[in-house]
C-alpha cells in the first residue's frame, strides 16, 4: 500500500478549480491579481517570489512584485500597502516576512485590509479562524495541510490530533481548523514534558517545529497518519523534514514526504485564496 501523501496531486487539483474559477471571473470581466510585496533581497524570499509567480500563472491569476529596498522607513512601506488595499485592482496582498528589525510588524499586520490579507497577517482573520468564520483567510502552510488531509478523505472527526508547534504560521491555526473538524486537538512545544507520551496517542501527528528529523519511530503510535510540515535544510545542503521519514516509514499509515508534501501545496492555496479574495471584493461570492 502506498504510504506516502505525495502534496503534487493536491497541489494540481486545487490549481485546476482556481484556474476554472479564474477563467470565469475574467469572463466577467475582473482580472484575479495578486501583489507580492518584498522588503529586500533575501534568496529564501526570491525563491518563493518565484514559485508563488509559477503557481499562480498555472490557475491564470495576475501577479505583480513591489520590491522595497530593506532600509524603507516603517511609514513609508505603510504608504505603499495602503496604495494596495485602495487598489480595485488588486485582490490580494502578500507581504513577505520576517521584516527587517527596524519595522514593527505587531503596526504593519493591521494595514492589510482583512478582505484582502490572503496569508492571515491581520488579526481580523486570525479571529476569524478562531470563531470558524468561513469569509477569512487561514496561513497558507496551515491550510495546506488542511487541503493534503482532506484530499487523502482523511476523517477528522473524533480523531486524537497532536500538533507540534505553537507558531501562528502552523500550529496554531492548524489546531484550530483541525478542531473544526472535529478533532480532539493536543497542542505540544519545546516546553512540553514526556513529549513522546503525548504523541503516541495521536491517530493525526503533525509536525511543525523546525527540528530536521526530530521525530522518530518511537514518538508514533502504531497505524498513525503523519503530516511533516517542516522544511530544514542539513548539512548537505539537502531539504529534510521534522520527521525522519525512512524510520517512521513502517509503522505509520500515511506520511507527508518532504519535498513534494505539504509544502507544494502551499502556494495552490494561496491562488485558490486570491481567487476567493476576488470574489469577495467583486461581491461575486456564490
Amino acid at each position: 500500500m502506498e504510504k506516502l501523501l505525495n502534496g503534487k496531486f493536491v497541489a494540481s487539483s486545487i490549481i485546476r478549480d482556481a484556474k476554472n474559477e479564474a477563467g470565469k471571473l475574467r469572463r466577467d470581466g475582473i482580472i484575479p491579481k495578486l501583489k507580492i510585496v518584498r522588503v529586500g533581497e533575501r534568496k529564501d524570499s526570491i525563491a518563493y517570489e518565484n514559485a508563488i509567480i509559477k503557481r499562480m500563472d498555472e490557475a491564470n491569476i495576475e501577479t505583480e512584485v513591489l520590491a522595497l529596498p530593506e532600509d524603507i522607513d516603517q511609514s513609508n512601506l505603510i504608504k505603499q500597502l495602503k496604495k494596495l488595499v485602495d487598489s480595485s485592482s488588486v485582490h490580494g496582498i502578500m507581504l513577505f516576512r520576517p521584516l527587517p528589525k527596524h519595522i514593527d510588524e505587531n503596526e504593519i499586520k493591521f494595514v492589510i485590509s482583512p478582505e484582502k490579507d490572503v496569508d492571515c497577517i491581520n488579526p481580523v482573520n486570525v479571529a476569524k479562524l478562531v470563531e470558524g468564520d468561513e469569509t477569512g483567510f487561514p496561513p497558507c502552510t496551515a491550510m495546506a495541510a488542511l487541503e493534503v488531509l482532506k484530499y487523502y478523505k482523511i476523517e477528522l472527526e473524533g480523531k486524537e490530533a497532536v500538533v507540534i508547534g505553537r507558531s501562528m504560521v502552523v500550529g496554531k491555526p492548524l489546531s484550530m481548523l483541525l478542531l473544526r473538524g472535529n478533532s480532539t486537538v493536543t497542542v505540544c512545544h519545546s516546553k512540553t514534558k514526556n513529549l513522546s507520551k503525548v504523541t503516541k496517542r495521536a491517530d493525526i501527528l503533525v509536525a511543525a517545529i523546525g527540528q530536521p528529523q526530530m521525530i522518530k519511530k518511537e514518538y508514533l503510535k502504531d497505524g498513525a497518519i503523519v503530516i511533516d510540515v517542516g522544511i530544514n535544510v542539513d548539512s548537505s545542503g539537502k531539504i529534510t523534514g521534522d520527521v525522519d521519514t525512512q524510520d517512521c516509514l513502517d509503522k505509520v499509515q500515511f506520511i507527508t514526504p518532504v519535498p513534494s508534501g505539504v509544502g507544494s501545496v502551499t502556494t495552490a492555496v494561496l491562488a485558490k485564496h486570491v481567487i476567493k479574495a476576488c470574489k469577495l471584493v467583486n461581491r461575486t461570492v456564490r
